[in-house]
């Protein structure tokens, strides 16, 4: 890995990301974005300062600049995000027009399935009511649809990130998208760390953008998992594993790193930041299809164990996914305990979520970078809000004074029981 890019509800770089994370700084706060008169809660972690101008895209030469800003009008904010984040981890990397193999670098991107904004249809729909303002389906082909922007679909298909970070870099290479909720992020690293090891590519940008944060798909939300509720100070909300969690906060986000193969990182002297070593994914569900969510998780931190090469007692620390649910935190501790029961001490468990909500397929990547900004500071921060251990998480809890060590294991998974993960270490 040789650059991070972030759009979070921490701000947008990785000094602002570390600062928050250091000091105990939530990003939960009154939801401004979309209407909540109609949820359960009116809060969320939203991005304040990711606003779509193009200041927000990092430092651009003046051609990549005409382009995207030409773009933004087919990108959902959800697009915006991601392709916002790919842009500031090439900054970060040092990586500029001209300084890499436009045949061998790639893109591979994850997101949620991005959902379109009721206010796309609204004048087409308007068109169509009768004198008693209902809807008269056989006038909608002639008279609605045509009062919809003809490119209205290019602003939410979710291979459009990858698209545009393409288009705009030129770059030719291997390019995928992964749509699988939650896991798309770690998905997407080890896709592109695959590709890479298997001499497909020299250098690829792996990231991810999700929202729950919109006015539709925080309606699917709340009717699919428990949402937190009882608290009067929002930043209180988000509690993994604590026992007086009762639900997840709703949030947006993005993140992207630069992953290069270690001869064309060194020739080209970047500062390598640390080094993916391995990986796992898996889905399991019973005959009913209901997701087994311990099993999965189990799986994919023995995946990651075994495709690393690290045993139980080199992993630094856990990354969790932490979701702050009573039966998601309870199955994703014991996957934890039964995986390393064996290690000499107990393993950390730290959770980024506490400060910023469920970010949806963009969280996974955030947290990478979270952990990797931990092991070059030598500190690992707590879970924010663990206030009360509960006898079914049982987890050793990373405290102020917990120490990352040198490598980690970042675990995620979707409602569905698809699981992934991803082993990373320290650069020696």
């Amino acid at each position: 890995m040789t650059g991070v890019g972030i759009v979070s509800p921490l701000g947008c770089s990785r000094e602002s990301l570390w600062d928050a994370l250091r000091s105990g700084r939530s990003g939960v706060g009154e939801l401004e974005l979309i209407e909540t008169r109609n949820l359960p809660t009116k809060y969320g972690a939203e991005v304040r300062d990711f606003t779509g101008h193009i200041d927000n895209f990092g430092p651009l030469d003046s051609d990549r600049k005409k382009a995207i800003r030409k773009g933004l009008k087919v990108m959902c904010r959800e697009i915006q995000m991601g392709v916002a984040a790919a842009q500031l981890a090439m900054a970060d990397a040092g990586l500029e027009p001209g300084g890499y193999s436009h045949e061998r670098t790639g893109i591979v991107y994850g997101s949620d399935y991005i959902m379109t904004l009721p206010e796309e249809f609204m004048e087409g729909v308007a068109q169509c009511l009768d004198s008693q303002g209902q809807f008269e389906f056989d006038r909608w082909a002639e008279e609605g649809l045509p009062k919809v922007t003809p490119l209205w679909l290019l602003k939410y298909l979710p291979n459009m990130p990858a698209s545009h970070i393409a288009i705009y870099n030129d770059m030719r290479g291997p390019n995928n998208s992964i749509t699988l909720r939650e896991a798309s992020a770690n998905l997407a690293v080890a896709e592109a760390y695959s590709t890479i090891a298997r001499g497909s590519a020299d250098a690829i940008i792996a990231g991810a953008t999700g929202t729950r944060v919109h006015s539709l798909r925080s309606i699917h939300v709340v009717l699919q998992e428990p949402i937190a509720s009882g608290s009067d100070d929002p930043a209180k909300l988000s509690r993994p594993f604590d026992r007086d969690r009762t639900g997840l906060v709703l949030g947006e986000g993005a993140g992207a790193i630069m992953l290069e193969e270690l001869e064309t990182a060194k020739a080209r002297g970047a500062n390598i930041l640390g080094e993916v070593v391995g990986y796992g994914s898996s889905t399991v569900t019973n005959r009913l299809g209901e997701p087994q969510t311990a099993v999965a998780l189990r799986n994919v931190l023995q995946q990651s164990l075994r495709t690393s090469g690290l045993s139980i007692d080199e992993i630094g620390h856990i990354h969790a996914h932490g979701l702050s649910t009573k039966a998601c935190d309870s199955a994703e501790a014991a996957a934890i305990q039964q995986t390393f029961v064996n290690r000499a001490s107990p393993v950390p468990v730290t959770a980024a979520k506490s400060y910023f909500g469920n970010l949806g397929a963009g969280s996974g990547i955030v947290e990478i970078i979270a952990s990797l900004l931990a092991i070059q500071e030598g500190e690992l921060f707590p879970i924010l809000n663990y206030e009360h251990a509960d006898s079914e998480c049982p987890i050793h809890a990373a405290r102020g004074d917990s120490s990352p060590g040198n490598s980690f294991i970042n675990v995620n998974i979707s409602p569905q029981g698809q699981a992934g993960a991803i082993a990373v270490r320290a650069f020696a």
